[in-house]
């Protein structure tokens, strides 16, 4: 790709801590990333290092104890209002969690259409857009089952379907694969790949797997509290 991008998110010296009882834990230590727009990074390492902290952070759910947090023109997003923030996140960051998080008294198509709810957008539009994302998730036959009707798999395509419904830049993933089995976690990694290059998201994934880590343009993991980058070595 010969265009050059402009950084995405933005994190500099950023410091975490958390208290357990009488001992303070440090998470994050003055540390540094860039990611430019349309890049893929995957967050690796053991449990307990902080990386679902990390992307916490960046997803402006947990706010650091120092440092900045940038995106796009903006250079602190935590400088903003509460209500500010919230509609930012509303508008550039999609999510999607180990637990799929979906509501069980709605069905499937309102789950998804819930974040342009949220934004006032007709109800008529959201559930067009909501099953648009759908269809091509391959859950055209699920539209109007509640979660509890549908299998691992086809949850997380729903809770992925809600993560870019709004049109979000960036895409924050936290071990989205981390319950399902093997066959269907490798079904779901290539899909998201695929819609990754189909819609050019700024990707940052939360993983324990090492091919789905390996499927990714970048990999970090977090030592002694930096980030440090995995040189991969592509064939």
């Amino acid at each position: 790709m010969s265009k050059d991008y402009g950084p995405a998110i933005r994190l500099r010296k950023v410091s975490k801590m958390f208290k357990t009882g009488d001992e303070t834990v440090s998470i994050l230590d003055d540390a540094d990333l860039e990611i430019k727009e349309g890049e893929t990074f995957a967050i690796t390492g053991e449990s307990g290092t902080g990386k679902s902290t990390l992307l916490h952070i960046m997803g402006t759910l947990l706010k650091p104890d120092s440092g900045s947090v940038g995106y796009f023109e903006n250079a602190d997003i935590y400088g903003l209002t509460d209500k500010r923030l919230s509609e930012f996140r509303n508008e550039n960051i999609g999510f999607v969690f180990q637990f799929h998080y979906l509501l069980n008294e709605f069905s499937c198509i309102e789950n998804v259409a819930m974040p342009l709810y949220i934004r006032n957008e007709p109800k008529t539009k959201a559930l067009k857009i909501a099953r648009d994302y759908l269809c091509e998730l391959g859950l055209e036959h699920r539209l109007n089952f509640k979660p509890y009707m549908l299998s691992g798999g086809e949850q997380q395509r729903a809770a992925i379907a809600r993560a870019l419904i709004g049109s979000p830049k960036v895409v924050l993933m936290d071990e989205p694969t981390g319950n399902l089995d093997p066959r269907h976690a490798e079904k779901l990694h290539e899909l998201i790949i695929n819609l990754n290059k189909k819609y050019n998201k700024t990707l940052v994934v939360v993983t324990h797997d090492e091919e789905f880590s390996n499927m990714m343009g970048h990999k970090i993991k977090i030592v002694n509290g930096a980030i440090e980058h995995i040189n991969k070595h592509i064939n």
